[in-house]
């Protein structure tokens, strides 16, 4: 279909449907893509025998969502970047052991998308414990960066507005422009978002950034549905162009705000048993956010639309995401070791000492003598490995074949 005649739906039920092959067709864009939008089977697998050997850790948030695109610079409200989580639409009070093997199968998957022989993969896994490990010892500080992911964080460090209206408007001027990937609001969601901004708690969130004055005034100028990420197709996801303070005449860049609106539904992530979290999940997920990335989780609120939960964050020019393409098999290895401390440090900071030190003895166990990674770790991701291949080809199959492109 030529982009001249796309026509944007405008009902729920030309709107699900659209979503639905959006969602098809993404993920079967690669095998990696299929894992990234396929939480589900992930945590199905627990039930099989494998699933069911990997080791019990302490009672802590998890990501329950942690592959390679959920992880990347992001900015706090004074503008101080730091690699953190990006996305926590399925944190919960669970078992670490869970984001470490999901963080494996999405680097072995990476590894296979760039033509990397198994024994990088292997490597990658030592070194992607090694990184995990390592955050135990307060006193080694965070890893630098290496040079296949320090490239994009030296990025997010230059980027302003216009790098985040180009990127996802198109254009830098106060408007969301109708197309492929902004669709128009039903009615009664035009009318939910104009109420959600004359809540006080709307005004405090988008003037705690940037150290704007709690006072200012801020303003709907404009708002869509967005057509946005992969596994979250099919819930409700808005993009809000917001002004602060401003008129007409006076709209620069500080002025600006870009919202995201997003649904939380319930996590696919099993949580710890009797673990003690908010039933409205916009709460749980703005205060897992707080736990395991400080720097988003102080940015968010939970609110509602229409009676649906969501989740509402101002997006701001650094926050961007690691992509890994056409990897050496020295960068992979690096950048498992960098990426893995990075979620150790999410982990380990939830934990008292003693508490450090059982979980650090427990992951200390079952390492093969031809293997720097526990045996549960590598049988885990090449049993995941099999089953998403399967699974990718089966998808591809049975959705992609029935869709346009």
């Amino acid at each position: 279909m030529r982009k001249s005649e796309f026509q944007p739906p405008r009902t729920r039920a030309s709107r699900a449907s659209q979503l639905a092959s959006r969602r098809a067709l993404k993920m079967a864009a690669s095998a990696h893509a299929y894992v990234r939008g396929n939480t589900a089977q992930f945590y199905d697998w627990l039930d099989t025998e494998n699933g069911r050997r990997i080791p019990v850790g302490p009672e802590i948030w998890i990501c329950g969502d942690c592959h390679v695109g959920n992880l990347g610079p992001l900015s706090d409200s004074d503008g101080h970047v730091d690699v953190q989580i990006r996305d926590l639409d399925q944190t919960v009070i669970g078992n670490p052991s869970h984001d470490i093997v999901r963080l494996g199968l999405s680097l072995a998957m990476a590894a296979r998308g760039s033509d990397l022989p198994g024994v990088t993969t292997a490597r990658m896994l030592e070194a992607a414990m090694l990184g995990y490990r390592r955050a135990f010892n307060t006193k080694i500080g965070a890893h630098a960066a290496p040079p296949i992911l320090a490239r994009t964080f030296k990025s997010a460090l230059r980027r302003r507005w216009r790098h985040l209206a180009d990127e996802h408007l198109d254009d830098p001027s106060p408007s969301i422009p109708i197309g492929k990937s902004f669709w128009p609001l039903l009615k009664s969601e035009r009318t939910a978002i104009e109420t959600l901004f004359q809540e006080e708690s709307m005004r405090t969130l988008l003037t705690r950034l940037r150290h704007r004055d709690s006072e200012s005034p801020i303003a709907l100028l404009d708002a869509a549905y967005w057509v946005k990420g992969c596994s979250s197709l099919g819930g409700l996801r808005f993009v809000a162009l917001a002004g602060i303070d401003a008129t007409d005449n006076d709209l620069g860049e500080g002025n600006l705000c870009l919202i995201d609106i997003k649904q939380a539904g319930p996590p696919a992530a099993p949580r710890a048993e009797g673990a003690s979290m908010p039933r409205d999940n916009a709460e749980r997920v703005v205060m897992g956010a707080r736990q395991l990335s400080p720097h988003l989780g102080e940015r968010m609120l939970a609110s509602r639309l229409e009676d649906t939960p969501v989740v509402v964050r101002e997006l701001l020019p650094q926050d961007i995401k690691f992509g890994l393409s056409r990897l050496t098999a020295d960068e992979a290895i690096s950048a498992a070791k960098y990426l893995a401390h990075v979620v150790g440090r999410a982990h380990w900071r939830q934990m008292d000492t003693a508490t450090k030190r059982i979980w650090n003895s427990e992951l200390n166990r079952a390492y093969s003598k031809t293997l720097e990674a526990p045996s549960w770790l590598w049988e885990s991701v090449v049993d995941l490995v099999a089953r998403h291949e399967a699974g990718y080809l089966a998808h591809c199959r049975r959705y992609a074949m029935g869709f346009p492109t």
